[in-house]
């Protein structure tokens, strides 16, 4: 699922907000591998993966060029 990143926080934790099937918006933490957190900044459009356990957590795949 595709995010912008809202926020930069401490130990490579972002906090994205995106767009949900129903329309609504969803904020969440998502984390970032230690070598890709230095090129992801707050404004930037990543793709999410989403813990089926927890939807408020998530990890970052990949930035999404553009």
């Amino acid at each position: 699922m595709t995010a912008r990143v809202m926020e930069a926080l401490p130990s490579a934790l972002f906090r994205v907000e995106t767009l949900g099937e129903s329309g609504r918006r969803r904020e969440a933490i998502a984390h970032c591998a230690a070598s890709d957190a230095l090129r992801v900044r707050p404004g930037d459009v990543v793709v999410v993966e989403f813990s089926p356990f927890d939807l408020s957590r998530g990890r970052i795949v990949r930035c999404v060029p553009g």
